[in-house]
């Protein structure tokens, strides 16, 4: 059973672009800029926007922040981001979800510029990669692609079951995965809550990837011998053994399926990790056809 190590394999990918960042210093040319928007004092959204910005520092991109209080007029949001489309020092930018109710998210996503929109959300991004097409992916399910990649997991004539239909997650990968490219050509099995028979489906699956946000639903019965599990979920859970009180888990209960896997995601250090790795390609992405 392999551990596919997201930490170390981010860590990779980092110091590539940094190195590439140098080069580029080195001739005098500009460095990637990534901006993000963060409204409100969410935890969680934090949390990311943190990791993001540390990020940023390894690449050697330059960063900026732009925090709003979560009582902010959704009208001071769009002008923001109307500036960033404009700004030409910016490569690329972000809007942390979720935002505050009063904040029509679609709207939000609708207005950014999908040549900055480096999340991948922007219709005509999520347009262009159904189509397979040049553009850029959401970084959850594109470092879940570079992840399996580096591992050289063989997917082609493969059942891979996803559990959780989220547009930011699920939809995509099984598009991705069912394409017609390295990587890809997998048959595929979008599962979510009204699939019958779930735990039937997913014993049919050689790749399982469980992206539902409810922590560790996967259970041993749930999986084929041998199979490759990916587990895109993270939860906080109580326990008492633990000095904070709480520890981290996935979807997947991972002390009772890797055993049975042939290759499995930790959690943590797995997917998160290389969401975060996938934002900085899409940066100097960015950057790079800002060039062209």
């Amino acid at each position: 059973m392999i551990i596919l190590n997201g930490k170390e394999t981010a860590k990779i990918i980092t110091d590539e672009i940094a190195e590439l960042v140098k080069k580029r210093k080195k001739e005098g040319k500009k460095i990637p800029h990534l901006a993000a928007i963060l409204v409100g004092n969410d935890g969680g959204s934090i949390t990311y926007i943190n990791n993001k910005l540390k990020a940023c520092e390894a690449c050697g991109f330059e960063s900026t922040l732009m925090r709003f209080d979560d009582s902010v007029k959704e009208s001071i949001i769009l002008n923001k981001i109307q500036t960033l489309n404009e700004d030409d020092n910016v490569d690329g930018f972000i809007v942390q979800l979720p935002l505050p109710k009063h904040i029509d998210e679609t709207k939000v996503i609708l207005s950014i510029d999908p040549i900055k929109d480096v999340d991948g959300f922007h219709p005509m991004n999520i347009g262009k990669m159904t189509l397979n097409l040049p553009s850029f992916v959401s970084a959850t399910p594109s470092g879940i692609i570079e992840l399996i990649r580096r591992y050289k997991i063989d997917t082609k004539g493969k059942n891979c079951v996803i559990i959780g239909r989220s547009n930011i997650v699920g939809m995509p990968l099984s598009i991705l995965l069912s394409q017609n490219k390295e990587f890809g050509n997998c048959t595929v099995t979008l599962t979510h809550s009204q699939t019958k028979n779930l735990k039937e489906v997913c014993k049919t699956a050689d790749i399982l990837i469980a992206a539902l946000g409810q922590p560790l639903f996967v259970t041993k019965d749930m999986i084929k011998e041998g199979a490759v599990v990916i587990d895109v979920g993270i939860t906080r859970v109580e326990d008492k053994t633990k000095v904070n009180g709480w520890r981290l888990v996935g979807d997947v209960d991972f002390s009772s399926v890797a055993e049975l896997t042939s290759a499995i995601t930790p959690v943590p250090g797995g997917v998160g990790p290389m969401t975060i790795a996938s934002l900085m390609m899409n940066t100097l992405k960015a950057m790079d056809l800002k060039e062209q």
